[in-house]
């Protein structure tokens, strides 16, 4: 079997996930998530976590496998996925990547090398903003990084002060250490299919009732649980969309109708901006919705696209 992976990528409620079990069923394949939430434990709901029956007996993987308190990133998401490829690959199987992560899919087909984080570092300069505010910080990024200092919004502290610990903890900009890793050939060979829908309003529209959905499902109740067993509003998992609106809400900070049209301009914003990711890639082979999806049309379309990759 040729080592190369098969992902499903899109903005949030395009059908990934059942697409991407369709083909796994297909390749005889197994899933790798590449969701930022869907990795945390009890927390099933807002993620639209894939339910048992949804799976369809297919093998998920990086789904569920930390503590809501824990705080996991893209390093560590890469690290634990390459081997689950790794894994299904030596036993004969195909990996299908399903997620709208971008960061993650990226950086897993890439075999991205993170730079060294170190956390006394971090800490001294967190407790730099403490003290000083963000602006002196930024100013030393300008200093040492320009075009580090243009990409990063002023307000955004942590890629400030994740920039300037790469700097002072390896002597090199993460400007240079991201085009270093860039150049470097990638670790998996992809077949990419996109989805999204024809017309802006008909993703919108499925967002919107998706929500509601969760609502209904109980998700004020998930998150009231979260919170009644010690999981702080301020951690990572608590500031993923849905369960930030909804602590707020349970907490007595507003009502819940309120919190979930606060999730859905969230998600919609949050749409856009993984299709902005998502469309840098000249690989990614799209497939527009005209309407209602049509599942059997789109894994007709990924089979071709599989075929010429040699993948089937």
């Amino acid at each position: 079997m040729n080592r190369t992976v098969v992902c499903v990528v899109g903005p949030t409620a395009s059908g990934k996930t059942k697409l991407g079990v369709a083909l796994a069923h297909l390749l005889d394949g197994e899933v790798v998530s590449a969701d930022s939430m869907q990795i945390y434990r009890r927390m099933d709901i807002g993620t639209a976590k894939p339910t048992a029956e949804e799976r369809e007996g297919i093998p998920h993987h990086m789904i569920d496998v930390a503590e809501p308190e824990e705080n996991w990133s893209a390093a560590r998401y890469v690290t634990a996925a390459t081997e689950c490829v790794e894994d299904i690959f030596r036993r004969g199987k195909r990996p299908v990547i399903v997620g709208g992560t971008g960061l993650y899919v990226d950086s897993l087909i890439s075999g991205r090398s993170f730079a060294v984080q170190c956390t006394g570092w971090r800490q001294r300069l967190q407790a730099r903003v403490a003290a000083e505010g963000i602006e002196p910080l930024r100013e030393e990024l300008r200093q040492v990084d320009p075009a580090a200092y243009d990409r990063i919004a002023a307000a955004d502290e942590k890629r400030i002060i994740r920039a300037l610990e790469v700097w002072h903890e390896t002597g090199k900009t993460i400007t240079q250490h991201n085009l270093e890793t860039q150049q470097r050939p990638p670790r998996y060979r992809a077949v990419t299919i996109g989805l999204n829908f024809a017309e802006k309003a008909a993703l919108w529209e499925r967002i919107n009732r998706r929500v509601d959905e969760m609502m209904a499902q109980g998700l004020a109740e998930e998150v009231r649980q979260l919170l009644a067993s010690g999981v702080p509003r301020t951690c990572t998992a608590m500031q993923a969309i849905g369960y930030k609106e909804l602590a707020a809400a349970v907490a007595g900070r507003g009502d819940l109708a309120a919190a979930a049209e606060e999730v859905k301009l969230r998600t919609r914003q949050y749409s856009k901006r993984q299709l902005t990711w998502f469309r840098r890639s000249r690989e990614t082979q799209w497939y527009f919705w005209a309407g209602k999806p049509d599942f059997a049309a789109a894994r007709h379309f990924a089979t071709e696209k599989m075929e010429e990759y040699g993948v089937l």
